[in-house]
């Protein structure tokens, strides 16, 4: 496959994990859910679905480019990331919310 569908992939990962550990964090989590309770759980699944996207970033960059250069490139790509998260958390909030684990509701309706 061409090195740019592994590099698009990659930023797109980057950016959810960066979502998904900002939602691991309750100043966050309050931000895009004012008011909403998070169990713990649900934190720990976002801290973990956070980090193996940022790992799959890596190996994706590894694909498209030799070693030096995609750890350069990922670095890049992890402060971008990192950089649309701040500005959507501190301007548009709820952008992030399709990103939120949340526990399904498990009660009967007869």
């Amino acid at each position: 496959m061409p090195d740019g569908f592994w590099l698009c992939a990659a930023f797109v990962l980057t950016v959810f994990g960066m979502g998904w550990l900002a939602l691991a964090m309750d100043v966050h989590w309050n931000q895009v859910y004012a008011g909403a309770a998070r169990s713990r759980r649900a934190a720990i699944i976002s801290r973990c679905l956070g980090y193996a996207a940022l790992t799959t970033s890596l190996v994706l960059c590894l694909l498209a480019d030799t070693a030096t250069m995609a750890a350069l490139m990922w670095m890049m790509l992890l402060a971008l990331s990192a950089a649309i998260i701040t500005f959507l958390l501190s301007s548009r909030p709820r952008v992030l919310a399709p990103l939120a684990v949340r526990r399904a509701n498990t009660a009967n309706r007869d």
